[in-house]
């Protein structure tokens, strides 16, 4: 029997990109779901389709979690549902690309609300019932961005820096209370994020070594399920985060301004989706097998 089955899952961003992943591989282990995004049509879709798909019960919370009231409705909506969520994922966020003083203060302080604020007010709100019970998991998104400054995305690697810190202090808070919290670094992932945040015709999704959300995803869970604290998927990936830790922040700084370079569009290798499409024609093969 699956000891898993009965464990609700929250996840935020839960329409695209690993959020979505996150939810099917959830959904596929027998999970129950509440999802969450801002945009409706997106999120109904999403969860129709988990649902029929898996079979498994699919709560869709329409928010924009930058507002500071967000956390709040959502954890009303949860209960008057009379949902009980076990494990919480913090995985909603947003960057932006460009010199800080090209970018809108309120733009800005958008990324700091979703990629840091909503997870805090979100953890505030349901940690206390988990610790309660001595029983929940806390999976929280940040990116390699957090090991390293980056120029050109300079707020967006500091929001990822504190989700980093954030989450490998209150792990060893947690010790010994029945609740662990996974903090998950991916670097390079075959997202909608390159398309919202214009850096399609960046180094990152042209020339670097791109994971499939998918394979990002079914990594996280495992590592959540064992109650790892860290998690930085792909073994070239995991080397660089940990050697770039010995680097002159200076260095790392110059480096990561390369990787957002635009690039020659002739000389284009893939377009977004490409790394997606072909793992998930991989897993349907190997399936049917």
């Amino acid at each position: 029997m699956n000891t898993h089955l009965k464990e609700t899952v929250l996840i935020t961003g839960a329409s695209s990109g690993i959020g979505y992943e996150l939810g099917r591989e959830f959904a596929q282990h027998g999970h129950d779901l509440v999802i969450v995004a801002a945009i409706q049509p997106e999120l109904l879709d999403v969860a129709s389709r988990l649902s029929a798909e898996y079979g498994v019960s699919v709560k869709p919370i329409v928010a924009d979690l930058r507002s500071e009231l967000a956390a709040d409705d959502i954890y009303a909506e949860v209960a008057a549902s009379g949902l009980s969520v076990q494990i919480l994922v913090n995985n909603a966020g947003l960057g932006r690309r460009g010199r800080f003083w090209e970018i809108s203060l309120e733009d800005d302080i958008s990324m700091i609300r979703l990629n840091i604020e909503a997870g805090v007010r979100l953890t505030k709100r349901f940690l206390p019932a988990m610790l309660s019970n001595r029983r929940g998991r806390i999976l929280n998104t940040a990116t390699v961005a957090g090991f390293e400054p980056g120029p050109m995305q300079a707020v967006y690697h500091a929001t990822k820096a504190f989700v980093l810190s954030w989450s490998e202090s209150l792990a060893t808070e947690l010790e010994n209370t029945g609740v662990t919290l996974t903090v998950l670094c991916p670097e390079l992932a075959d997202t909608e994020f390159f398309e919202k945040d214009d850096r399609v015709d960046t180094r990152v999704p042209q020339e670097g070594d791109v994971m499939a959300q998918q394979e990002i995803a079914a990594t996280a869970y495992a590592a959540l399920m064992k109650g790892e604290r860290m998690l930085v998927p792909g073994a070239l990936t995991n080397a660089l985060s940990f050697s770039r830790r010995l680097m002159p922040e200076s260095l790392q700084a110059k480096m990561n301004e390369k990787v957002y370079a635009e690039t020659d569009p002739a000389a284009h290798k893939r377009e977004p989706g490409d790394v997606r499409a072909a793992t998930e024609e991989h897993l349907e093969i190997v399936v049917k097998s």
